[in-house]
């Protein structure tokens, strides 16, 4: 009955169902710990003060955020170098984010649950977001501008409040001209500079060139010193305000309001309130540029260049894997030679990704790009244009790496489709080529958008080959922006995949850092689930038009 029972091969299919289960269990659990751990990092949590005095330490008052507890058996604690007692079974600890780093030089501090005689969570702790040194808490003491006290003690809170919105207000006008205005002065120049040069190489730098070059050098100027202008009186508004906080250990602080982002009293707030700051919160972080090294603020450039990469990169290798399907398939001889580039493509698809990345430097950043500077770009050399890591290296060269993938979910789509179809065709009187493009590729269409699928699916995760061909920890500007010719091919960019990699391992403070890996994690799930579905429900709509047509 047994070996009956295993020649009928249902043990295997068993075995593999269990497999499958172990392996959709494990990615539920990893998408539930990185759902749980990225939503919730931008919850307003709780602040609690700690009345806290270690053995044989004067008292002390710690105020900050409870992020995590650790349990350990007294034997591990005392190997550790704790003090242990005969009583105690194990050692309860706590992390607690303190913030204030430029006055303690630590965001975090592990506490002892012994040592803690009393806790509790006063409304009137703040936390204020700062654009440097990280979260501050405290308690605010008063308001000032230009010197002098605007409120004080109760009314000190709703007064931070208006005036706070007013500099944020005053922070994104500067932020506009800095960026926007004065940057396009800066890439107008530039330009300029280029063009200048160029004439020179070609001998063409005469009079009327020179009066041309000086006139719209001058109105960049006259624009310039406008902006400065502003810039000057929006810098002297911002600057006026400052709030004086106590910290825990009753130092009082200056912070100029030009270096807070938000202040908040979670203790104080509703649960609306919260679920208001929180949505703020998920705003911010999909909408702004990053600060404090990557650790704070939003990822949108990271986002946005993972998006632009893939998208540029399924233009590049859809056509070329296409082409390459329909002549194995449709035109080549099938042979030994043929069998062998068909045994090469299915084994590039099993390349380390890393090796795709040192070929795209090789040959598309030095060779390629290289002498595409010097046979097009000549004024900027010795700077290279092209000769350096970029969106279009880093577009084709995962364009490469996915182009194996298209080729055998295409060829096979062709080889599915009867030859029956082709056969009607031809005796309808169409040639070849018009059976191919008008009825073959139509129905084949839902096979290219499976290995588009499956190459987007790797494409937007790989960080290997991109850390070598373009991508890079901040980047200044998008490779989109107003300025001609709007698409920057040869501007390095940011990456979702790269931005996790950077701040998990590369922080220089990996507790304040990791709420934001598990968030860009999840976010990173996201676009390539959203990516995949626009393209699952593009070969759905095609699947069912030519149902009728394969059947």
């Amino acid at each position: 009955m047994i070996k009956l029972w295993f020649k009928s091969g249902s043990p295997w299919i068993w075995l593999n169902a269990a497999a499958v289960s172990v392996c959709m269990l494990m990615v539920v659990g990893v998408l539930g710990l990185v759902i749980v751990r990225g939503v919730g990092h931008f919850w307003p949590s709780q602040v609690v003060q700690f009345s806290y005095q270690e053995e044989g330490k004067q008292p002390q008052t710690i105020i900050g955020e409870k992020v995590d507890s650790s349990v350990m058996p007294a034997l591990m604690a005392k190997s550790a170098g704790h003090k242990m007692t005969d009583n105690e079974e194990t050692l309860i600890q706590y992390l607690i984010k303190v913030g204030n780093r430029d006055v303690t030089g630590t965001d975090f501090r592990w506490i002892e649950e012994r040592n803690i005689k009393e806790r509790s969570e006063p409304l009137e702790l703040m936390v204020i977001e700062r654009r440097e040194w990280g979260n501050f808490y405290g308690r605010l003491l008063e308001v000032k501008e230009a010197g002098n006290t605007l409120a004080t003690g109760a009314d000190a809170w709703s007064v931070l409040q208006v005036k706070l919105a007013e500099v944020l207000v005053v922070y994104k006008q500067i932020a506009h001209l800095e960026k926007k205005e004065i940057g396009a002065i800066n890439y107008g120049l530039e330009r300029l500079r280029l063009k200048q040069k160029r004439l020179q190489l070609d001998k063409q730098w005469d009079e009327a060139a020179k009066q041309q070059i000086a006139s719209e050098t001058a109105a960049y100027d006259v624009k310039y010193k406008e902006y400065q202008a502003q810039l000057a009186t929006l810098y002297q508004q911002i600057r006026r305000c400052t709030l004086v906080a106590e910290t825990e250990s009753g130092t009082q602080i200056k912070i100029p309001l030009n270096k807070v982002v938000r202040a908040f009293q979670p203790n104080a707030m509703s649960v609306l309130d919260k679920i208001v700051h929180y949505g703020v919160k998920v705003v911010e972080f999909l909408t702004e540029d990053p600060r404090e090294a990557n650790t704070e603020g939003g990822i949108f450039p990271a986002i946005f260049g993972t998006i632009m990469m893939v998208m540029m990169m399924s233009v590049i290798v859809t056509p070329f894997g296409v082409i390459a399907a329909v002549y194995l398939r449709e035109y080549a001889k099938q042979g030994f030679v043929t069998r062998l580039i068909r045994i090469a493509v299915n084994n590039l698809a099993g390349v380390p990704s890393v090796v795709y990345g040192v070929f795209g430097l090789g040959f598309f950043v030095y060779i390629l790009g290289g002498n595409i500077d010097q046979l097009f770009f000549p004024e900027s050399l010795p700077a290279p244009v092209f000769g350096t890591p970029g969106l279009l290296w880093a577009s084709i060269t995962l364009a490469l790496l996915t182009l194996p993938v298209v080729i055998v979910s295409t060829e096979e789509g062709l080889a599915r489709i009867p030859s029956s179809i082709r056969e009607g065709s031809l005796a309808l009187g169409a040639t070849k080529l018009e059976t191919l493009w008008l009825t073959v590729l139509p129905m084949a269409s839902p096979a290219m958008m499976t290995g588009l699928i499956l190459a987007v699916a790797r494409a937007a995760g790989e960080v290997a080959p991109l850390m070598l061909v373009g991508v890079v920890k901040l980047a200044p500007t998008l490779p989109l922006d107003g300025n001609f010719p709007f698409l920057h091919l040869d501007r390095k960019f940011m990456h979702l995949g790269f931005h996790i990699y950077d701040v998990g391992f590369q922080s220089p403070n990996v507790e304040a850092a990791r709420p934001l890996v598990y968030a860009t994690a999840l976010l990173l799930v996201l676009v390539i689930i959203g990516l995949n579905l626009a393209a699952i429900i593009i070969r759905n709509n095609l699947r069912e038009k030519y149902r009728a047509l394969e059947g």
